[in-house]
């Protein structure tokens, strides 16, 4: 007979905004450990702040993509037809594969690829506290060199293929573009709805090890790499008992 979970049980895998503070404050003292240059952003005129960090990005986007950018100023929809792969360790020009239908019809499996260029991008990321869905949420936006915005096509160009696939496959796990909830402007952001399906996981388990574990921590080391976003393994070995927000444990 399976026991139901307890109400303590139920609320230790939720990350309320004050284990959400606490966790970002212990990510902070690694980052400062570590030089990974994540800093806590005060809004002005306000009590409210996020976790924001910037870095250099080299990647490879689709110049079809950014041509149409500039010429219509326009969003468009993101590519889900045979998008240009984003190679850490490929070479430079390098085409992407394209599977071809075996059939006589002219359309059908004609894979058109575009030329793709390597450039060196400003990425700034984020990291707010969402009350709605009690989680973590990753903002962030791109510039080129020069100060131009990526479109979300871009973005979406940006983003490794293995990860590409599994965000077009989960529309509700996704890419967007919305307003920042604090500075009012416009980002790009990694919906949140899904956060506790994929958590719920990492945290039983420190549950069942006694472990504790920096919930924001955790959860960054998942969606960080969507987007380009690495967590050093060094953060594993700043971990220690005295010193680590266990939201496994009850209050």
């Amino acid at each position: 007979m399976t026991v139901p979970p307890t109400n303590t049980e139920m609320s230790s895998y939720v990350l309320d905004e004050e284990k959400f503070h606490h966790c970002c404050q212990l990510l902070l003292q690694q980052s400062e450990q570590l030089r990974d240059g994540w800093i806590w952003e005060v809004v002005q005129g306000s009590e409210e702040g996020y976790l924001r960090k910037t870095a250099l990005r080299s990647v490879t986007l689709d110049s079809e993509s950014a041509q149409k950018q500039e010429g219509s100023g326009s969003d468009s929809e993101p590519h889900t037809s045979c998008p240009s792969s984003v190679e850490p360790h490929g070479q430079e020009g390098e085409q992407p594969d394209c599977i071809k239908d075996d059939t006589d019809d002219d359309d059908a499996g004609i894979c058109t690829v575009t030329e793709s260029s390597s450039q060196v991008l400003q990425f700034e990321y984020h990291i707010l506290y969402s009350c709605s869905y009690s989680s973590p949420v990753l903002y962030f936006r791109a510039f080129t060199l020069e100060g131009r915005s990526l479109s979300l096509e871009e973005v979406w160009s940006s983003v490794h293929p293995n990860f590409r696939l599994r965000l077009q496959n989960s529309p509700l796990n996704t890419i967007t573009q919305q307003e920042h909830p604090l500075l009012g402007q416009p980002f790009f952001v990694l919906h949140p709805c899904r956060t506790e399906e994929f958590m719920r996981p990492v945290l039983q388990v420190a549950q069942d090890q006694h472990r504790p574990v920096n919930y924001v921590l955790s959860w960054l080391s998942v969606v960080g790499p969507v987007v380009g976003l690495d967590v050093p393994l060094k953060y594993s070995t700043l971990v220690h008992p005295a010193s680590s927000v266990s939201s496994t444990e009850p209050d």
